[in-house]
């Protein structure tokens, strides 16, 4: 019993671990809690069911101090066997798994003109960024690390972000400082804009991509094993609904997950794989 809510939390301390595809960080607190559980029955007998107690004990309060509780023991046993065996990896095959850096030239001014409104070292974008990549998920850092502030950051775009129209004869794209000013509103190019420079303001790599008719941001996750703790981040801290594909970008062993204002978590479906720019950052 005391295992139960104790392996989550010892896990919480752990570096994430991946060997043979499969995320054992949990396993591993599992060993740990028993061992430890075991010591303190050898030397403590009496003092069992006092530490099952005081876990349970800390768990509730911390209920009330919207910290680590029953919830999170919970969804983080969910988040590994969703990880495990219940998330699949979609590789999207498009143009950008041939000609990666292919830009049709009457496309020219809208990467330029994307390119300019990029500014990641403005003061307003990086207190912005700053404040809201704590916004959440500051209990997993220890797990995590960076990737709670990114995710936290996405979370926070994306929730609040609302749609609206440019001018029907102009195209307008939006410093992020602009989209920051008027209350996180704006198109599918100003929030690309707002969203990688917020990102890289707090340490991310970003690009953006462009499709027919829409644009869209992606963030760098590194190679294969870092993209599976980046996958196991992700089914951990966006629960609901349950995530059944993460989809990305691959080349050369290096891996994108798309940060759309279309997708409900990181890492969503495409609009569409008609790809005709990418935009380095």
């Amino acid at each position: 019993m005391t295992l139960l809510p104790l392996a989550p939390y010892i896990n919480r301390f752990l570096p994430p671990i991946v060997a043979g595809g499969f995320h054992i960080d949990l396993a591993v607190a599992v060993v740990i809690s028993l061992l430890l559980v075991y010591a303190i029955r050898w030397v403590f007998r009496p003092l069992i069911f006092p530490v099952f107690l005081l876990t349970c004990g800390m768990l509730l309060v911390n209920k009330y101090r919207d910290s680590y509780t029953f919830t999170n023991v919970l969804n983080d046993y969910k988040g590994m066997v969703q990880g495990n065996w219940g998330t699949k990896d979609s590789k999207q095959l498009d143009i950008l798994s041939l000609y990666p850096r292919r830009v049709e030239s009457y496309r020219d001014k809208t990467v330029r003109g994307m390119r300019e409104k990029i500014n990641f070292q403005d003061s307003v974008v990086r207190n912005f960024s700053v404040r809201h990549s704590l916004e959440y998920y500051d209990e997993y850092f220890y797990k995590y690390g960076k990737v709670t502030r990114f995710l936290s950051l996405f979370r926070y775009i994306n929730s609040h972000f609302k749609y609206v129209l440019d001018s029907r004869r102009d195209e307008y794209f939006a410093t992020p400082q602009e989209t920051i000013q008027n209350g996180l509103g704006g198109d599918c190019d100003d929030h690309s804009i707002l969203m990688t420079s917020c990102l890289q303001s707090i340490g991310a790599r970003c690009r953006i991509v462009l499709i027919k008719g829409h644009a869209y941001p992606e963030l760098y996750c590194g190679d294969k094993e870092d993209f599976e703790i980046m996958k196991q981040a992700i089914i951990t801290l966006f629960p609901k609904p349950a995530i059944k594909e993460i989809y990305y970008h691959e080349l050369k062993g290096e891996y994108w997950i798309n940060l759309d204002y279309t997708a409900r978590h990181p890492g969503g479906p495409y609009m569409n794989d008609k790809v005709y720019a990418l935009i380095e950052l």
